[in-house]
């Protein structure tokens, strides 16, 4: 009794929990909160039930056994309760002898008083060889002579074909922007410029060139009129996309989109006259004047599928 007492008293704590855990990220007129106090509470009572009614069954059990034991000793013999129906299942699943009958499968063999005694392998474990057998012919049979089914090699080809077709569906869905980079002009086009401002922090652009693109040690300034590798806006492109390997500077082309490329450039060419405080020196040649801003619809893209 006492050990159910205590799992009942470790249960409730984790019933209180769950209720609070229910209630508190919801709101107070969450119209499923009833339901799951309701349902802890049913719950819980199954849990009382249960105990109860194992512990009536014990004392009942206790009861017949003082009756049988009685009314053996008033007939002079010796009770011997009866296996209980775990008893007989365990007895049947493993075919086990008792000991006060293994004088019945002893064997001739003996050594220093220990005896051998001809126990057969339990009815359970033979089962399941028996069933492996089964398996590995209905394994070889479906796998290796109808071939109904594939073998994992192939069926892992055939889930990489399924991925693949997929992508292209997928790919064929979605007009993909090509960038005409020999016609890129430039536009202050606050779209554009947002999506380089975020691809040249997340690519971490930032870590070289500063947050506000004033240049640290490795990288040069961005917003000086100063420029390594040319300032117009299709040379700032062309540097993004190949890069400049002798200075560190990664081709970005190659792990970035071209429309991400564009937005850095675009970004990169509205920093020009900001003047960060604590900015890099300048580098380079001077390029002036800055790039003209053209119309809204000077920038050329195409739109293609693949």
């Amino acid at each position: 009794m006492k050990k159910w007492i205590i799992a009942f008293l470790a249960l409730l704590p984790a019933v209180t929990h769950a209720q609070e855990a229910a209630a508190s990220p919801t709101p107070v007129n969450n119209p499923m909160i009833p339901v799951y106090i309701v349902t802890a509470l049913v719950v819980l009572v199954l849990f009382l039930v249960l105990i109860v009614t194992i512990n009536i069954i014990k004392v009942l059990n206790l009861f017949a056994l003082k009756i049988a034991e009685e009314k053996a000793a008033k007939e002079g013999r010796v009770y011997v309760p009866e296996p209980g129906m775990w008893e007989t299942l365990m007895q049947k699943l493993n075919a086990s002898v008792p000991v006060a009958e293994e004088k019945t499968i002893e064997m001739d063999h003996s050594y220093d008083g220990i005896r051998e005694l001809d126990n057969h392998l339990p009815p359970w474990w033979k089962w399941l060889f028996y069933g492996t057998i089964v398996w590995a012919v209905v394994y070889f049979i479906v796998y290796h002579v109808t071939e109904s089914m594939p073998l994992q090699t192939q069926e892992y080809e055939n889930q990489l074909a399924q991925a693949e077709e997929a992508k292209q569906k997928l790919l064929a869905s979605q007009p993909v922007e090509v960038i005409d980079e020999n016609t890129m002009e430039y536009k202050s086009d606050a779209v554009i410029l947002e999506s380089g401002k975020k691809v040249f922090i997340t690519n971490n652009c930032n870590s070289c060139h500063r947050a506000d693109g004033g240049g640290n040690a490795i990288g040069p300034n961005l917003t000086d009129p100063y420029w390594l590798h040319g300032g117009s806006i299709k040379q700032i492109f062309a540097t993004i996309k190949n890069g400049a390997v002798e200075k560190g500077m990664p081709a970005w082309g190659k792990v970035m989109k071209p429309s991400d490329v564009r937005d850095v450039a675009f970004y990169i060419m509205s920093l020009q006259g900001s003047n960060p405080p604590d900015a890099k020196a300048p580098q380079g040649q001077l390029e002036e004047p800055a790039e003209p801003k053209a119309p809204s619809d000077s920038l050329k893209t195409v739109a293609r599928v693949q």
